[in-house]
């Protein structure tokens, strides 16, 4: 569906304390902006508050005559906000090696309007999928990657992503482990598809360990990229069943499916603005 004209998303995080709602609603009430959608949490554990509200339409596109009113809030609560367009699409730099299924359904997806996102280029350590790209007209850079060449080559992605304005980077299947400088440089925003339901079965070949375990079901796992590998906080997990008759290279087909379905969700539910870090954990008002 279209996003309406003038729509806006504001998001939130902030200590909890009483009045938080009362507060950020009285501030829409006074400047005459419906309110079309709002969730809320409250985490009893870190005593954090997050909040969501898609409000509008606001007269013009502007919202600057909202700058000085949360910025208020912003002190009197200790608060961390944003305010972005409902209409204005996620940048985003797509990662990958020599499988193509989540770039392949990414693509389709973007392509088709059912992910609110601009792919302005995609960047692989493999020349695999540049006709991929091509046929989509979008930017490939080939950048190959070795242990001596590593930090270069990720000097390279920082630099294509402040180009091209880039909001968030996905590894749709990119086989190689991220350094700490790029993780650090681009936090909370790095979203990987791991092709396991984890915490079992990380690493390389993950259905293959699956299959020596005899398990019944095998899942993926969307999750932010931290320094440590496969340890970034978990935005979505889904899983399917399979049985005994099911050898490792079917248990790959059967996954792959998941694993698409898993990624494309996550970076959905970034691209609206539903996706909140806490602590070691996400916040997903899906």
């Amino acid at each position: 569906m279209p996003a309406a004209t003038n729509d806006h998303i504001l998001t939130l995080s902030c200590p909890d304390k009483p009045g938080i709602v009362h507060a950020v609603t009285g501030v829409f009430a006074q400047q005459g902006h419906n309110i079309l959608d709002l969730q809320q949490f409250s985490d009893p554990v870190s005593e954090k508050f997050f909040m969501r509200v898609h409000f509008g339409p606001t007269p013009t596109p502007s919202t600057e005559h909202l700058i000085e009113p949360f910025n208020k809030l912003a002190t009197d609560y200790q608060m961390e906000y944003k305010i972005r367009p409902v209409a204005q699409k996620t940048r985003v730099l797509i990662m990958v090696s020599k499988i193509g299924h989540c770039l392949n359904d990414l693509l389709f997806r973007a392509k088709t309007g059912q992910l609110p996102i601009d792919i302005p280029l995609i960047v692989s350590n493999h020349p695999t999928f540049e006709p991929l790209a091509q046929s989509y007209g979008i930017e490939f850079h080939h950048l190959p990657v070795t242990k001596d060449t590593k930090a270069q080559q990720e000097s390279q992605v920082l630099e294509l992503a402040k180009q091209h304005g880039i909001e968030l980077i996905v590894l749709a299947r990119y086989m190689q482990v991220l350094s700490p400088t790029l993780c650090e440089a681009m936090s909370g925003r790095i979203i990987n598809i791991h092709h396991s339901f984890l915490p079992s079965f990380k690493g390389a070949k993950p259905y293959h360990q699956a299959y020596e375990r005899g398990v019944k079901i095998i899942g993926a796992t969307a999750h932010f990229v931290t320094a440590d590998l496969d340890e970034g906080p978990i935005i979505e997990q889904r899983v399917t069943r399979v049985d005994h008759g099911m050898g490792p290279e079917r248990l790959v087909d059967e996954g792959s499916n998941v694993e698409s379905q898993v990624l494309a969700a996550a970076v959905k539910w970034y691209a609206e603005q539903r996706l909140f870090l806490n602590n070691g954990k996400t916040v997903v008002f899906s």
